[in-house]
């Protein structure tokens, strides 16, 4: 089941999410605050492109057949993907960069296990997205092909970079030492790796509906960009770099997908 191919594509966004974790080794000051928005403008456009090439226009080729109704399943899945990052946000301990209140469940967390957990959770629709993809390559769908897979995970994989740099740097600066500061950038980015070989193992179950698991995970990465990461980039002066670096990230992932797909 898990054939080479399929191993390398669920595991370059985590070695994404390590080599930015890894950023921590090589900078000598803090994260300027264009720097943070431009990279945070960069995963946001890449993860929006994702969505919609990807993930939503698949789903309805793969939906065709029902003719005007070929929308339905992404329709749905969608809204699923939206309503389930919902849930797991109002019950997840977490804190965003830069944000003096928690957000989910009360816990008794130390600030620096809250901000991984914020990124950590919207690392989870990003491996479940992949998880599809493979699944649906594993059980021989023809509208999912190895290109379109190994391009929606070298496109996480390029937005996990500057996650994984957003994420240590800060850390280190906060007083943690490198060490910890990586360990902190890579541990973030676990759970997508876990999160697509579960996918992948019930592949049997999910492509049989594979148009409203395609859109499930485009809705719940659609969900993180508007809710935590357009916020980023747009908060403040010099908002313009983060909409240059979203057109950016968005035209690398649209390129990607069409040229490898």
């Amino acid at each position: 089941m898990f054939r080479p191919e399929i191993l390398l594509a669920l595991f370059i966004p985590f070695i994404g999410t390590c080599l930015g974790a890894a950023c921590v080794f090589l900078s000598r000051r803090e994260m300027s605050n264009g720097t943070q928005k431009a990279l945070t403008g960069f995963a946001s456009g890449v993860m929006v492109a994702a969505s919609v090439w990807s993930l939503l226009l698949p789903a309805m080729e793969i939906s065709a057949p029902m003719g005007r109704l070929a929308f339905l399943p992404a329709v749905v899945g969608f809204w699923v993907g939206t309503l389930f990052l919902l849930l797991l946000d109002h019950i997840i301990p977490h804190l965003h960069m830069d944000a003096e209140e928690e957000e989910g469940l009360p816990a008794r967390l130390s600030r620096t296990t809250m901000m991984v957990l914020a990124v950590t959770l919207h690392n989870i629709p990003e491996g479940m997205a992949v998880g599809v993809m493979l699944a649906g390559l594993t059980e021989g769908a023809s509208e999912v092909t190895l290109g379109g897979a190994m391009a929606l995970s070298l496109g996480i994989a390029i937005q996990n970079f500057p996650e994984g740099a957003i994420i240590s740097m800060p850390l280190h600066t906060k007083g943690k030492s490198r060490p910890y500061a990586f360990l902190g950038g890579v541990l973030s980015g676990v759970v997508e790796p876990i999160g697509g070989a579960l996918t992948i193992a019930a592949a049997g179950l999910i492509v049989p509906g594979l148009p409203y698991f395609l859109s499930f995970a485009a809705g719940a990465m659609i969900y993180v960009v508007v809710e935590e990461l357009i916020p980023e980039m747009s908060a403040g002066e010099h908002s313009n770099i983060g909409v240059i670096s979203f057109a950016v990230g968005f035209t690398v992932m649209m390129v990607l997908d069409v040229a490898l797909g």
